[in-house]
Formats: structure tokens, sequence, C-alpha cells
């Protein structure tokens, strides 16, 4: 359902760097902007630090107001600061609808925001009940997330934990969409080169690529021709390759860094695997399944339940259970039949997740809060 007349939205978030709630961010920027709205897009961090872009009639704001704090007064002072800078620029962009992304960026949008005459919809990009934020920020959360007209999350799981743990928040779903591959699969790629295991996210501990590198090692004797691609960066990036040389598989794994367009590496993989400790809504899962690849994951919380139809587009192993994980990644390394039956089944998910179903239910949330 689109709106009667174009609404003036402002969305906020810490930064436009690489990560899954960034890229789901710029998406919904631009497709709004496409459909008529009338955008700012508020970050704390500069612009200049942008990842991902955004369409040119867009209003760019970078507040350049991320800093570390030296302790709890620092904190303090550097967050009060925060707030008044963003409420400054609330002020200039005078929107009907304010959508902030990530944990604390909700706090400081309804906190800054308090007062004003806008409606204010918040959205957690992860899963909040294993995702540490300290106990100041979630004291916070509960503090101030009753004040938002809505709060949206990406799975009915974390909506139950959300409604137990602040019950007067106003809660409701909506996954994170997908486009539709710039890149096509070749069903037959891998004839001429070595067949590829690919994963992707960011390099740090909830995506556990760690376990992915572990389980690689186990099965990459009975399997000498495949090799393990990792796209994404983050902090524990020197550390997994110090174990992947550990390991023995240095010389078969390659890590690929941030890719602004993963389709092309996708395209020609031949398996992907998700082995986080939790998720939100994974954007790499949708991505892959979206080229055609077949998928397998742990079942951790949330999100990979959501998306894969076991044993019909996709494998879920129990979540932690390495043992399982690398069971699987051998039966499908071994069954290339297997591996095409799943992802020809796969691509179903542009229907079930494509971005124009999801971005009609983002309007028509902002229109039943405008009512």
């Amino acid at each position: 359902m689109k709106s009667d007349r174009p609404l003036r939205i402002t969305l906020f978030s810490p930064a436009l760097s690489a990560g899954g709630a960034e890229r789901v961010l710029s998406l919904l920027a631009n497709a709004l902007a496409a459909e008529g709205h009338d955008i700012t897009l508020i970050t704390l961090a500069d612009s200049a630090t942008d990842f991902f872009s955004v369409a040119p009639e867009i209003r760019r704001v970078g507040l350049a107001a991320q800093s570390m704090s030296g302790g709890l007064l620092d904190a303090l002072r550097n967050n009060s600061r925060r707030i008044r800078q963003l409420r400054s620029a609330l002020h200039d962009s005078n929107p009907e609808v304010l959508i902030a992304f990530c944990d604390q960026a909700n706090v400081l949008a309804l906190l800054a925001s308090r007062g004003l005459p806008c409606r204010v919809i918040v959205s957690e990009r992860t899963d909040p009940s294993r995702h540490d934020i300290r106990r100041l920020w979630s004291g916070l959360r509960r503090l101030v997330y009753p004040w938002a007209d809505t709060v949206v999350v990406q799975t009915e799981a974390v909506a139950d934990w959300l409604r137990r743990q602040i019950p007067r928040a106003r809660v409701t779903v909506i996954p994170n969409p997908v486009l539709p591959p710039s890149v096509t699969k070749q069903v037959d790629s891998a004839q001429s080169r070595s067949p590829v295991i690919i994963g992707m996210g960011r390099l740090s501990h909830e995506k556990g690529f760690d376990r992915l590198l572990g389980a690689f090692a186990v099965v990459s004797p009975t399997f000498p021709n495949w090799r393990l691609h990792l796209l994404g960066d983050g902090p524990l990036r020197e550390a997994l390759q110090r174990e992947a040389d550990q390991l023995g598989i240095a010389e078969r794994v390659s890590f690929l860094g941030n890719v602004a367009e993963p389709a092309g590496h996708l395209a020609a993989a031949d398996l992907f695997v998700l082995p986080s400790r939790y998720e939100g809504f994974p954007n790499a899962l949708l991505e892959a399944m979206a080229a055609g690849l077949p998928v397998l994951a742990f079942d951790c919380p949330s999100g990979p339940a959501a998306i894969i139809r076991p044993n019909v587009d996709g494998v879920l192993v129990p979540a932690d259970d390495v043992p399982a994980l690398q069971g699987q990644m051998a039966k499908l390394m071994a069954d290339a039949g297997e591996r095409q039956r799943l992802g020809r089944a796969a691509i179903e998910v542009l229907d079930r997740f494509g971005l124009p179903n999801l971005l009609n239910q983002w309007i028509n949330l902002m229109n039943e809060n405008a009512e």
C-alpha cells in the first residue's frame, strides 16, 4: 500500500559502514526515495566513512559524532553532545516519521526526539537477547522503548522476548529484504575450477567463522580440491588468519575483505555456510539463497529458521553442534545433485522476502502510525 502523499522521513543510524544493518538501511532509504518520499539520512559517523551509497536526492547528514569514551563521565558528556546534535539535525529535517536503526542509536533517537512533532519507529537489527549492550544502555532501552510508536524486530522469537522484557513496547515484525542478484549463477560453473564454499559477514565472534575454519579443516582432507572464501572484515581477521595457518588450511582459505557487491562471488561459489552463534535476520543468507546457492546454517537464534525451509531450500543443523555442521558439509560437498536441487529452490527467497513486499510493510506501518 502506498502513502496517499509523500512523507518526510528521517532515517538515523550509527553509520553506513559495511554491515547487514547498514545495507538494509541504504536499501530502505533508496526505495523510499524512489517512491517519492522526502528522505533525510543521518548518521553519527561522518558521511566520508560511508561504505554504501544512497540516491542523490536523499539529504545525507553525517554528524561526525563518533568517538571513544574514556569512562562513565566522558561517555555521559559524549552522548549528551550527540543527543543535542541529533536534535538539531531533526529540527532541520522536520520529519513526520523518524526511523532509527540499531540498539544504542534507537535510544539516542528516542531521547533526542522527545517532544518533537514526529512519529518515531525504532528497529532492532540483531537478537537483543544475545547481544550485550551493557547495563546502562539496556536500562535506557527498557525506559525509552515504550516511547516509540513502534519497535520493529526481524523475527517472532525476538518479538516474543522483547514483549516479555518491555511489556509496554509496541512491537511488530518486519524481516530484512533481499534484492535479485546482479550476476546469475551458472550450474556448470564448477567444472573448470576448484569448487568453493563461501561464508560472508563481519569477522567477529558472533559470526562464528572460527567454527567454519575448524569444520573445513576436518573435512578438507577428503575434498582436497575444495576452497573456502570468506567475504567480510572485522576485529578477528588477523586471529582467523592465524587460525587457518595453525590448522594447515591457509593455502586453501581466501580472506577477501569487504565487498560492496558480492553477487559475483556468490555466483561463482558452490555452497554457502552460515556458522553464526546468533543473528538478527542474516542478509548474507538471504543473498546467498537469492543467488541460487545451496545453504547450510546453524539453527541459531534468530533468523536462519525463519528463512531456510529444511531440506527444501537449505539445511539447518542444531545450534553450536560443530560435528553436525562438519557432517552436513561433507554430505553436500560430495553430492552435486543435492546442491543443485537445494539451490534451485533457494531462489524462492526472492518471493518470500523480496524488497517490494518488505517495502510495503514499512509503508503500511508508517501509514498506520499516521492514523
